[in-house]
């Protein structure tokens, strides 16, 4: 089930992973299985991904990354098969991508015997690159005619729970969000407020700003790692955010 309608559906190139997510999604729809116990799964990916760079075991770790990706996607398309979507596993989901995210650059930092301020500028900077591709995605989401809305273009405030899930759990997940992401939303919504305005964002567009998505960060941590490159990993994403001034300077030249 995908989150946009047919004619806004573009190349994602940071979603690859979405034909097995769904596989595994269709799998589990008649099970108990929840989204939430998926996002746990994909949780124990990352954090084997971890243990494996910690042994050396980098193709072991990239493979890890992969599927934590593929499972990433599984949890959604798991919510919206079972017709389950929540607030809970909205935020749960986002929150445990950037802790893992930190944690996956302090352990390339440690093996690479890299630069804590490096990894702290690379850290921003993928949060940077993430945030831009989410920004222009959940435009595009709330603009499609049939699209997934439960995710907000703006988080200003915690939403009322679904039915279902607890007030209580949306408000301290909606909290640690706004801690985790607030100040990188602001950045990005400064750095292109009218993009909010646009009519269409087009396929094409939506496919480049898509090098930027989660999915597409892990894949190319995942090559490195299998080349032994782990020592231009950080270096690597700090320069690949300077992107960030093409991207939103093509939106705002060429796409109104």
């Amino acid at each position: 089930m995908s989150k946009l309608s047919v004619e806004n559906q573009f190349l994602d190139f940071s979603d690859y992973g979405r034909p097995v997510a769904q596989w595994i999604a269709n799998a589990l729809k008649n099970t108990r299985a929840t989204p939430v116990q998926v996002s746990v799964a994909f949780v124990i990916s990352g954090l084997s991904a971890i243990a494996c760079m910690l042994t050396h075991h980098y193709w072991a770790a990239g493979i890890f990354l992969i599927v934590k990706s593929i499972l990433d996607a599984a949890d959604g398309e798991l919510a919206r098969v079972k017709k389950t979507p929540s607030y809970t596993g909205r935020y749960l989901d986002s929150n445990a991508d950037i802790i893992l995210n930190a944690l996956l650059l302090i352990t390339i930092c440690y093996i690479s015997n890299g630069s804590w301020l490096c990894t702290l500028l690379a850290f921003i900077g993928i949060q940077l690159q993430g945030t831009l591709y989410n920004y222009y995605y959940l435009i595009l989401r709330h603009s499609s005619a049939g699209g997934d809305t439960t995710s907000r273009i703006f988080e200003t405030d915690a939403p009322i729970a679904m039915k279902g899930e607890s007030q209580k759990t949306v408000d301290v997940l909606f909290a640690m969000y706004n801690f985790f992401y607030g100040y990188f939303d602001k950045i990005i919504n400064k750095m292109d407020e009218t993009a909010i305005k646009v009519r269409r964002l087009p396929n094409w567009f939506m496919s480049l700003i898509s090098l930027y998505g989660l999915g597409f960060q892990l894949l190319i941590m995942s090559i490195m790692l299998a080349l032994d490159l782990a020592d231009y990993i950080i270096p690597f994403f700090i320069f690949y955010s300077f992107l960030l001034v093409v991207f939103i300077g093509i939106r705002r030249l060429f796409i109104a």
